[in-house]
């Protein structure tokens, strides 16, 4: 895996060693369990996967390189750069301005930009439509491009499904930046339509088999597929791609609906010619975080902290997983923890809200964060959890008897 030129700021001492103790005992990923690091009477439960993953990397290098190779010049983002509060904030302090907001919205007119401004796109991607914006402005956008490979790896998907004639059921939050540019350019190989969970899927298969007039289709759907895509015709060909951050398990069951509702109205030995099973198109870090999150799932603990931002879909989906089974709390930052409370965001209502908290009958915590949120971040919220429990192990003690436990596995 390519190591990444990325500030020191965002590694980190406790984290960092968790990781390289784990990937040097099992370099295959094979094993998904948690890291448990003791600190006397508190174990800190750490997941085997989270944090930065190949994409957020491969643009948190691109966008400080654009910075060091540009001094004078000013620097734009299309959106923010990734969902992660700290990282955008850094940027921002080196004079980078965001040209629209997380849904799209304009925050610098076009107009304002000329061919000498220097503009990143981000990890998640961009239209088509603006991309052909960038370009009749005169600015060019290779060079500083950010855009995950396995972003792009579904566009190239959703392509080679348009050109053999099937349309294509996007399964992603239709705000979310991402899925408005999955959207962009799948549409430019073939028909396709955005859903955002398996209610919507039900919808399409209730339209398939005629107990869904038109009217309600697009009561439903309106704005979310393209124009070459006709509900009547469209629905007789299809195949599904995902945004690349949702649940693995929920993409899978949306799949095996479609095909199943194929089967039924055409018949197995027809599939083919009605259904492209392409599987999931998440990326690897998401299953890998996924996996390592279900793995948490099967010990006991007394809670969980997800670390993320609020707006980011991987660390939500995490979130949804923990709080299955433990009391969760959803925060961004170390400064949310407080001696007696913890500030934290409810991924149900969408809001902020203190709740209180005893860390004195708390002894098994788990704590984890989304791909993009810095390892370093992770570190101060344990070690903001270790000094409200006045713990007095020392981290490198914690570390070194992890590393014995691994060992000796």
């Amino acid at each position: 895996m390519k190591q990444f030129d990325i500030p020191e700021m965002y590694r980190s001492p406790i984290i960092g060693k968790v990781k390289e103790i784990r990937k040097n005992a099992d370099p295959r990923k094979k094993d998904f369990s948690p890291s448990v690091l003791n600190f006397g009477d508190t174990s800190i439960i750490v997941a085997r996967h989270f944090g930065f993953c190949y994409g957020v990397e491969n643009a948190i290098e691109i966008a400080y390189k654009a910075i060091n190779e540009n001094p004078g010049k000013q620097i734009y983002l299309l959106s923010q750069m990734i969902h992660n509060p700290i990282v955008n904030d850094d940027l921002q302090s080196y004079g980078i301005r965001f040209i629209m907001d997380t849904m799209g919205n304009q925050l610098i007119p076009w107009e304002t930009l000329n061919q000498d401004d220097i503009v990143i796109i981000p990890a998640f991607g961009t239209s088509l439509e603006i991309e052909e914006k960038l370009k009749s402005i005169g600015i060019e956008t290779q060079a500083y491009n950010t855009t995950c490979p396995f972003v792009e790896k579904v566009w190239k998907r959703a392509s080679k499904l348009g050109s053999d004639d099937y349309s294509i059921i996007i399964h992603g939050k239709p705000q979310h930046e991402e899925t408005r540019a999955t959207f962009s350019h799948s549409k430019a190989g073939g028909g396709s339509i955005v859903i955002k969970d398996m209610s919507e899927a039900i919808l399409i298969g209730d339209f398939m088999r005629g107990q869904l007039d038109l009217s309600g289709f697009n009561d439903k759907f309106e704005g979310r597929y393209s124009e070459n895509f006709n509900p009547k015709t469209s629905l007789l060909k299809v195949g599904v791609v995902n945004q690349t951050t949702m649940l693995a398990e929920e993409t899978q069951a949306i799949a095996t609906y479609f095909r199943d509702v194929m089967i039924e109205l055409y018949g197995e030995e027809n599939i083919k010619d009605h259904f492209a099973d392409t599987r999931d198109t998440l990326c690897y870090a998401t299953n890998d975080n996924q996996s390592a999150t279900k793995a948490l799932l099967e010990i006991d603990a007394d809670c969980a902290f997800v670390v993320g931002g609020y707006n980011s879909s991987n660390t939500t989906h995490l979130v949804e997983l923990l709080e299955q089974k433990f009391p969760c709390y959803f925060i961004n930052s170390d400064a949310c923890i407080h001696t007696n409370s913890v500030d934290c965001f409810d991924i149900h209502s969408k809001s902020n809200h203190t709740l209180p908290i005893d860390f004195n009958h708390l002894n098994k915590i788990v704590v984890t964060s989304g791909a993009s949120c810095p390892d370093a971040e992770v570190d101060r919220v344990i070690n903001k959890i270790l000094e409200i429990k006045d713990c007095t192990v020392q981290a490198e003690t914690a570390l070194n008897d992890l590393e014995k436990q691994i060992t000796l596995l």
